[in-house]
């Protein structure tokens, strides 16, 4: 297919598919004539996966590239693959003002880590993202245990394990797609789920009929 049509089956603008070549985000489609190439499906999973990335991860150019030299390297293990794409989506951490109070939750999270048998790296970000959340609920006045995290684990690994990472399937570019997606929209939809059901609980037990609508 002439660019053209990759735009439109894509439905990303030939400006936007130009930049990406031009970024190397996208690989060159096959000279045909001096101003002519043509792209094929190869093209199209890739713009998938950049839009999913860009539009749906929030992840910057830099951070594409380096994902996207995981996918094209054969030789890279599935779950350092995954890995990467996974800590591009990380929400960078603010340096702590309290650097003991940040210490002393990281060591929380880890023992969790520890008690639940879960493999994670000591360089994974989220290991900070997590402490510095936990920072915040002791600011707050609300710290934060093993115990009372537990919970709250044991449900995301069962849902992980039971639902989520199968769908991480199929070529590599797919499967990064797949993880993106899942767990950025997948997120946002059950903690919009928690709030509905929130409002259902508080029904239930603080009313007796069927609840006004809050005033807006």
């Amino acid at each position: 297919m002439r660019i053209s049509q990759l735009s439109a089956a894509s439905g990303v603008p030939i400006p936007t598919i130009k930049y990406y070549l031009r970024e190397g985000l996208l690989q060159p489609g096959e000279q045909t004539a001096a101003t002519r190439a043509e792209y094929g499906e190869a093209h199209l999973r890739r713009l998938r996966l950049i839009r999913a990335l860009l539009e749906v991860g929030r992840v910057p150019v830099t951070a594409i590239r380096q994902i996207i030299a995981a996918v094209e390297d054969e030789t890279m293990p599935v779950h350092e693959m995954l890995g990467t794409a996974h800590y591009a989506l990380a929400t960078p951490v603010e340096a702590a003002a309290d650097d003991d109070r940040h210490r002393e939750a990281l060591a929380l999270v880890d023992a969790l880590i520890g008690e639940l048998g879960w493999q994670v790296t000591p360089e994974a970000p989220t290991r900070a993202e997590l402490a510095q959340v936990l920072v915040r609920l002791d600011r707050l006045g609300r710290p934060a245990s093993v115990e009372k995290l537990r919970p709250y684990a044991e449900h995301v690994a069962r849902f992980a394990r039971e639902r989520e990472m199968d769908s991480v399937s199929g070529p590599r570019e797919a499967a990064v797609e797949s993880l993106v997606v899942g767990t950025v929209l997948y997120g946002k939809v059950l903690d919009v789920l928690r709030r509905i059901a929130h409002e259902s609980e508080s029904a239930r037990r603080h009313t007796s009929g069927h609840p006004a609508a809050p005033a807006g």
